[in-house]
């Protein structure tokens, strides 16, 4: 340890780190979380003297927790402040310092037995260093920084060496990145539309350390149990012989994040997150390739659905899938018009077309664009019907006793989350935006976020999409008959969808009523101007869809009517069947 401790206080070299050089072959470590020696009475003064300096999005009446490791970073990031600096050449004007601290569980059952379990921890630090000022500095739209794996076990020396090696290099990267931007942006006569980075207030925010908390041995018997009713239960094991696969799976993940940075921001926050979900599949008679993929995703594991609903969702997508196998191919002749699109297919359809056009991202040197996105030119525009209004509130937690993964005070940059009407009556009016300013937006409201070791860009959090002029299922109905009528032919409802957009239940709705599903479907024409001109109505049922990603989101949207959507046969290769019946019980 004494030989470490000299190692922070030694002049900066060339030679590599062991730690950096793992990065490049992985960021698979495991460490342990062990209490560690308290810091320093000075680093202690510093931090009591910062919390009361700075704006608390905690509750002030609770002390800061002494964390060793936020401490370590606290140290180091004072220290480099002095001292990092090369004579002759720029200081840095920011550095960030960033810890995601990642616990996860996956567990996998296929056929009714359990065939894969694994428990990981990574830890990762990201250490950005930017030269210049806040107008023009050496950051790019791919992100800066240094990323190296973090010790593997609660040493605070042990930190603040890697910290130490990571602010190097990334420093050394930042001057040569600001010298070549500088160059690059003499070729254009056009000025940038935006400052490179936007100021903030320093913020303190110090949560409790979060953990997995899941029955291990309970999910693997619901998975390995659901996984085999395909053989098992009396009321779909006659078709057996047609499944090729079924899958269910149970997934936990648990992260820390630490934050520092030199404006005097210090975070300590992190968020849980569960799915259960199951995935079978096979093929029509036709060759034709069918799957029913879907599960249940909370916050908490106590929020995932019950066991016996866990085996009933299996049980359910067994049937609608022996269903698409009996179902006829949708017709070869294309369809235009109404197509009623449930919640659950909304929220894809927003998610996948709307939301990246609205998450702003900086736009490429010399040109005068707001954004990267579709929406660059539609501020104060319509993209959506005059019915129609867009927030985004992170700050929300619950939404109709429903916990949502898309929740968060502060986001991944240290500014508070904010409440944003980003399109109200069809109008877009504001864009969600990170510490990268873009034309109109010259500060952060909040929506910087990062997945594992990535760079913060501007990502929604919890978005909300809903109509002032809603409509109940039954009226919603009601009013594809009526258009269906006025077109002279048959409607279509979508009930879910996969992959990219594509229909997975989609049913052929009669003249009488009834409804007759159908495969082989492919949607065309969905796309933006169908989202600006071909809406006519919405329900009234908030569909709550969270995904459990790399960055946790929760996209809440009614049902949508579309007055013309193109329905038509898709075109996918039709393998062969297996040659010989699946292997005998």
């Amino acid at each position: 340890m004494n030989k470490l401790l000299k190692k922070l206080h030694t002049p900066r070299h060339k030679t590599g780190c062991p730690i950096h050089a793992a990065v490049s072959h992985g960021w698979d470590i495991r460490a342990k979380h062990e209490p560690s020696s308290s810091p320093r009475r000075k680093i202690a003064t510093l931090a009591a003297l910062t919390l009361l300096a700075t704006l608390s999005v905690t509750n002030k009446a609770v002390a800061q927790e002494q964390d060793p490791m936020l401490e370590a970073m606290k140290s180091e990031l004072a220290r480099e402040q002095k001292l990092l600096v090369l004579p002759g050449l720029q200081r840095p004007y920011f550095i960030e310092y960033r810890m995601d601290e990642l616990t996860s569980y996956d567990a996998v059952a296929n056929y009714g037995a359990l065939t894969r379990e694994d428990t990981n921890r990574q830890r990762v630090i990201r250490v950005t260093v930017r030269v210049g000022d806040y107008a023009a500095d050496s950051s790019s739209s791919r992100g800066d920084g240094n990323v190296q794996l973090a010790p593997e076990d609660n040493d605070p020396a042990a930190l603040r060496y890697a910290l130490w090696t990571a602010t190097d290099e990334a420093y050394k990267v930042a001057l040569r990145a600001y010298a070549a931007k500088q160059a690059n942006l003499k070729r254009f006569q056009t000025a940038a539309t935006a400052d490179d980075f936007a100021p903030a207030k320093p913020v303190t925010e110090i949560k409790p350390i979060v953990q997995l908390d899941l029955d291990r041995d309970e999910w693997k018997r619901r998975i390995i149990e659901t996984s085999g009713l395909y053989a098992s239960d009396p009321s779909v094991k006659q078709f057996a012989d047609t499944v090729q696969y079924s899958t269910a799976s149970v997934r936990g993940v648990a992260v820390n994040r630490y934050l520092v940075n030199s404006e005097g921001t210090v975070v300590r926050h992190g968020y849980t997150g569960y799915s259960a979900n199951v995935s079978i599949g096979g093929q029509a008679a036709d060759g034709m390739r069918l799957s029913r993929d879907n599960g249940s995703t909370a916050p908490l594991a106590k929020d995932l659905e019950s066991a016996a609903a866990f085996h009933q969702r299996m049980i359910d997508d067994l049937k609608s899938y022996q269903a698409l196998r009996n179902a006829p191919i949708v017709d070869a002749d294309d369809y235009h018009g109404a197509v009623l699109f449930s919640g659950d297919a909304a929220t894809d359809t927003l998610t996948k077309l709307f939301l990246p056009n609205v998450e702003a991202d900086r736009p490429d040197a010399g040109t005068t664009a707001r954004t990267q996105g579709a929406y660059t030119s539609s501020l104060r525009q319509r993209v959506l019907p005059d019915f129609m209004n867009v927030k985004d509130n992170p700050l929300l937690a619950k939404l109709d006793g429903q916990d949502l993964m898309g929740h968060y005070d502060v986001d991944d940059e240290g500014v508070p989350a904010e409440s944003l009407d980003v399109v109200l009556s069809g109008k877009l009016m504001a864009f969600l935006i990170g510490r990268e300013p873009v034309k109109d937006f010259p500060e952060s409201n909040g929506h910087g976020r990062a997945g594992l070791g990535q760079p913060a860009h501007s990502r929604a959090g919890v978005t909300i999409f809903k109509s002032s002029e809603p409509l109940s299922d039954d009226a919603m109905k009601a009013k594809l008959a009526e258009l269906a009528a006025k077109q002279g032919s048959d409607a279509y409802v979508v009930e879910t969808l996969g992959g990219e957009l594509v229909p997975r239940l989609l049913y052929r709705v009669h003249a009488d009523g009834t409804r007759e599903l159908v495969r082989g479907a492919a949607f065309d024409e969905l796309d933006l101007r169908s989202l600006r001109s071909d809406i006519v109505a919405a329900g009234d049922h908030p569909y709550i869809a969270n995904t459990l990603g790399p960055i946790p989101q929760t996209v809440v949207a009614p049902s949508l009517l579309f007055g013309d959507i193109a329905v038509k046969r898709a075109t996918e290769e039709q393998q062969k069947l297996p040659y010989y019946p699946p292997p005998a019980e």
